[in-house]
C-alpha cells in the first residue's frame, strides 16, 4: 500500500498555479467602498488558497456567490479578502438584533459597500431569498458573498436561486496550501501529455502528522498536540451540537459516534449502507437503515462526508461496474479522531494509515481538480480493477490513476480494460 501511494503523491502535489489573492472591487448603489471597513476585514497573514481566484471569478460571473465548506475550513477568511463590508451573523453581541431586521425587513441587513460578506447566512434563511432578489434588481455582478457551514433544507428557503447565486464548494488545506509539497506536479500540465517530475519531500513521519492534523488552517504551523487538537474538537463539535441543531428529532449522540467511527473504519471503500447499520447496531438494539440514512444525510448537510462517485464509462466492457461511492470524510483527520489514534499509531498500522493517505490524497486532487472544473471519481469492476482516481473535465478530457500506473487517453484505458 505505501509503494502504490507514494506513486500516487507525487501527481498530486499541485493545481494548474499558486492562487494570487487580490481584492474585487465594484460600484455600488450607495457609494464607495468604506477603506477604513476594507482593512478591518483582511487578515494580516492569510495563507492564499486555491480557491481564492475562483471566488473572484465566480464573482465577476454572478450577482452572488454561496461559499460551501465545513466549519473551520477557512470559508470567512478567504471571503474576506475580497469582501469590502461584511454582515456576521453569528456575532453574539448583534445576532439578536439581526434575527429581529431579518424577521421585519431583511433588506437593512444588505446594505453596504459590495462584495458584501454575510457570514452564516443560513442562521436566517430569508436572507436566502432577499439576497436572490436584490441581485435581480440591482442587475450587476459580485454584489454579495454568502458563507455557511451547513445545507439548510429546501423547505426553507422559497427559490433556488439559479442564475442569480452560484455555488462555490471549500475544502480544508491541501498540502501545497499548507506549503509542505514541492509543487512541482502541475495537473493542468498532465492533462497536456507531460509526464510528471519531481519527488516528494515528506518523509514518512511527517505524511502520517499531515493526516492525523489535518488541513484546517487553525492547526498549520502549530507543532505537536496543539496542531493535532483540531480534528478533535471538531468532531466534539459536530457529534455534541452541530447534528443535533439540524435536525428536530431527537438523535443518539453515542450512535452518532458510532457511525462516525464505523465511516473512519471504511474510509475509501466501497462500504455498504448495511455493513454501516450492522456497525452502529452491534450489541444494542437494532438501528434502523432509514435511521442511518438520516445520519448521514445530516453529516452530508454539514460538509463532513463528501463521497467520492464512481465513474461512468460509456465504454462497452462485459466486466460489471461497482456503481458504489467510496466513503470519505471531507478531511482524513476526521477518521484519525474518530478512531482515537495519533500519528505513531497510524505508523504502527500501515493497512489502515494506506486508507487514510489515499483519502489525504483524494482531498488534495478534489481541491487542485476544482481549478480545472473538474470532478474526482474512482473505478472498480466485479473483477478487482480499480482506477482509485479518475479526474475528468468538462470538456470531456479525462487522467485516471490506477494502482501502480498513470492513464491518459482513451488508447490507453483501452489496454487497461483489455484485462478484463
Amino acid at each position: 500500500m505505501i509503494k502504490i501511494y507514494n506513486t500516487f503523491i507525487k501527481t498530486s502535489v499541485r493545481s494548474s498555479g499558486q492562487a494570487i489573492c487580490s481584492v474585487f472591487r465594484t460600484s455600488h448603489l450607495s457609494g464607495h467602498p468604506d477603506k477604513c471597513e476594507v482593512r478591518q476585514l483582511t487578515q494580516k497573514n492569510y495563507q492564499p488558497r486555491v480557491i481564492d481566484t475562483l471566488l473572484q471569478e465566480s464573482l465577476e460571473a454572478s450577482g452572488a456567490v454561496w461559499l460551501q465548506g465545513p466549519k473551520w475550513c477557512g470559508k470567512t477568511w478567504s471571503a474576506r479578502q475580497v469582501a469590502q463590508s461584511a454582515l456576521m451573523m453569528q456575532d453574539p453581541d448583534e445576532s439578536a438584533g439581526y434575527l429581529q431586521q431579518a424577521l421585519v425587513k431583511p433588506s437593512l441587513l444588505l446594505a453596504g459597500a459590495v462584495p458584501r460578506l454575510i457570514d452564516e447566512w443560513q442562521v436566517a434563511p430569508v436572507l436566502w431569498d432577499a439576497v436572490r432578489f436584490a441581485v435581480d434588481q440591482r442587475g450587476e455582478m459580485g454584489q454579495f458573498i454568502l458563507t455557511g457551514s451547513t445545507m439548510p433544507l429546501r423547505k426553507e428557503t422559497m427559490h433556488s436561486g439559479t442564475g442569480r447565486i452560484s455555488r462555490l464548494k471549500m475544502r480544508t488545506m491541501s498540502l501545497f496550501e499548507s506549503n509542505e509539497s514541492t509543487g512541482q506536479v502541475s495537473l493542468a500540465r498532465l492533462f497536456c501529455q507531460d509526464e510528471p517530475e519531481g519527488m516528494a519531500q515528506l518523509p514518512i513521519e511527517s505524511i502520517a502528522f499531515a493526516i492525523a492534523r489535518g488541513g484546517w488552517p487553525a492547526s498549520i504551523g502549530l507543532s505537536g498536540k496543539a496542531a493535532l487538537a483540531q480534528a478533535g474538537k471538531y468532531l466534539t463539535a459536530i457529534v455534541e451540537n452541530d447534528v443535533f441543531e439540524l435536525s428536530d428529532v431527537q438523535r443518539n449522540p453515542r450512535r452518532i459516534m458510532l457511525l462516525m467511527r464505523s465511516l473512519a473504519r471504511n474510509i475509501a471503500t466501497m462500504a455498504s449502507l448495511e455493513t454501516l447499520r450492522k456497525d452502529v447496531s452491534g450489541s444494542e438494539s437494532e438501528l434502523a437503515a432509514s435511521t442511518v440514512v438520516a445520519y448521514l444525510d445530516i453529516l452530508e448537510r454539514l460538509y463532513v462526508v463528501e463521497n467520492q462517485p464512481a465513474w461512468s464509462t460509456r465504454l462497452r466492457s462485459k466486466a460489471y461496474l461497482r456503481k458504489s461511492p467510496k466513503r470519505h470524510f471531507v478531511d482524513p483527520s476526521i477518521a484519525v479522531a474518530a478512531l482515537h489514534t495519533n500519528p505513531e499509531g497510524l505508523l504502527r498500522d500501515f493497512n489502515t494509515f494506506g486508507y487514510l493517505f489515499e483519502s489525504m490524497c483524494i482531498r488534495d486532487l478534489r481541491i487542485y481538480a476544482q481549478k480545472l472544473g473538474g470532478e474526482v471519481c474512482h473505478y472498480c469492476d466485479e473483477t478487482g480493477l480499480e482506477a482509485d482516481a479518475i479526474i475528468t473535465l468538462t470538456d470531456g478530457q479525462w487522467c485516471a490513476r490506477g494502482a501502480d500506473h498513470l492513464f491518459k487517453g482513451l488508447a490507453d484505458w483501452e489496454a487497461f480494460i483489455a484485462a478484463i
